[in-house]
């Protein structure tokens, strides 16, 4: 699979972390206003270190990860106290992609059993939950016509998370100074 270690090579984020290419990016929205930074590369491959280093954000406001692997599929992460709520673009990432096999262990979903060769020929799903933004102003109606839209690449769909949320300049900057 790939993403199984977290070896890094190169300085930005259009690092390879085991042939995993991509970005995570925190987002915390505190006294009206979204903040946008840069998640350490091995949040692509390494569902505890995306949760670890967001939870080390502690913030009185709402925090939240948005990774973007491959290009293929997006996670978002919120951390909580009873542990993290997850949503996984794509379920079926979990038979290529370590990390999406970790949030769907840590959602209690099995990985489908899906033949790797056969991938192309099935419509992919989400798994997770579909209003882990709601409260922040991303109705789970609207969060699942974005994932549905399985003709963007992830991170067009995580560019219409941001704008609908109003951080779309923000994001921009930090994949502009991280060279996506």
């Amino acid at each position: 699979m790939a993403g199984a270690g977290a070896g890094v090579s190169g300085s930005n984020s259009n690092d390879v972390v085991d042939g995993v290419e991509g970005f995570a990016v925190a987002v915390v929205r505190e006294d009206a206003a979204w903040k946008v930074t840069a998640l350490k590369p091995d949040a692509l491959t390494d569902l505890d270190a995306a949760e670890r280093q967001l939870r080390d954000l502690r913030s009185a406001g709402a925090v939240f990860g948005l990774l973007d692997v491959d290009e293929e599929f997006f996670i978002v992460i919120r951390p909580a106290p009873g542990g993290a709520r997850m949503l996984l673009s794509d379920a079926t990432a979990g038979i290529d992609y370590d990390v999406a096999a970790d949030v769907l262990d840590a959602l209690n979903v099995d990985v489908p059993d899906i033949d790797p060769d056969e991938l192309d020929d099935v419509d992919p799903w989400e798994e997770g939950d579909l209003g882990i933004l709601s409260d922040l102003g991303l109705p789970d109606a609207v969060m699942g016509v974005i994932v549905g839209d399985t003709d963007l690449y992830a991170d067009e769909q995580i560019g219409m998370i941001a704008a609908r949320l109003g951080f779309a300049d923000e994001l921009s900057r930090v994949l502009d100074s991280l060279g996506h």
